[in-house]
């Protein structure tokens, strides 16, 4: 007993002190068996994945059949099959996709949510990154910008929720206008509603390249913001999922299934990032 629980128990009456102890001992057990989400993927033979499907090939919808395609789905059905069960895949958006994993509608999320100390607080994640992305702007090729401070003083489209916005308002003084969906943001950006919308490179150097619609318009800023970790997201201490999932990643890259999974989605790697991770890996388990 520490002496913090030794001071608390001297207050009390032998039967108040054996009332204590219980309660104590309660929590105990409680925090023992706290990370319940995995014993509930194997009960039910099933796990919910939170994806991020806002078009191009990190995630979209097959007009044939409807069904979720891209990075993001590929990355989700595998990590349920390798805990053993089924896949539940769950939409999210920027501006919910945290709710959706606290309040249980999701038990995990591989959501273009990349790490930040700030989520790192309020949420789990397994430590292992399975990719790297920053963010960049479109804008009009006219649009002169050819550098974030550029942007300052001036309308900028993002999504709700993004870890863009911090910087792009303190950093770079830009006047940030935030928009449920990628979608809507990009939208708004085409009606001339802000001079660029910044969202992750992977959403939009994509769009620029196979999008005829997107003919006028650039990504003309080299460098990337907040280039930052992807990681899955679990819930604050839940220690066996994420230990679980985590082992899932690393096979991921000792295999090289995530660089044939970048392959099979035509995406352009950005960085080399999962070439590094795959020999690291590689090498550990020799």
């Amino acid at each position: 007993m520490n002496s913090r629980s030794h001071s608390v128990f001297s207050l009390f009456s032998s039967s108040r002190t054996a009332v204590a102890l219980a309660t104590l001992l309660g929590i105990g057990a409680g925090a023992a068996h706290a990370d319940a989400t995995l014993d509930r993927i194997k009960q039910r033979g099933k796990v919910a994945i939170g994806v991020m499907v806002n078009g191009g090939p990190f995630g979209s919808i097959d007009p044939a059949t409807q069904q979720l395609i891209g990075w993001n789905p590929d990355l989700a059905r595998d990590l349920a099959k390798q805990l053993g069960a089924e896949v539940e895949l769950v939409q999210v958006q920027p501006a919910n996709r945290v709710q959706f994993l606290q309040s249980g509608k999701v038990d995990l999320l591989i959501a273009s949510m990349e790490y930040n100390p700030d989520r790192g607080e309020i949420l789990g994640y397994a430590p292992t990154p399975f990719y790297r992305v920053g963010g960049t702007a479109a804008v009009l090729k006219t649009s002169g910008i050819a550098k974030w401070e550029d942007l300052r003083g001036k309308i900028v489209c993002a999504s709700q929720g993004s870890s863009f916005v911090k910087p792009l308002q303190e950093q770079y003084g830009a006047q940030v206008r935030g928009f449920k969906t990628s979608s809507e943001s990009l939208l708004a950006l085409r009606g001339g509603n802000c001079v660029a919308a910044v969202h992750d490179s992977t959403l939009i150097q994509p769009l620029l390249r196979s999008s005829a619609e997107w003919a006028g318009y650039a990504a003309p800023i080299t460098e990337e913001i907040l280039p930052a970790p992807s990681v899955v997201w679990a819930r604050k201490g839940e220690a066996d999922t994420i230990a679980a999932v985590d082992k899932v990643v690393k096979q991921w890259h000792r295999t090289g299934w995530l660089i044939e999974t970048e392959k099979r989605n035509h995406i352009e790697p950005a960085q080399p990032l999962l070439p590094e991770l795959q020999a690291k890996f590689r090498g550990a388990a020799s």
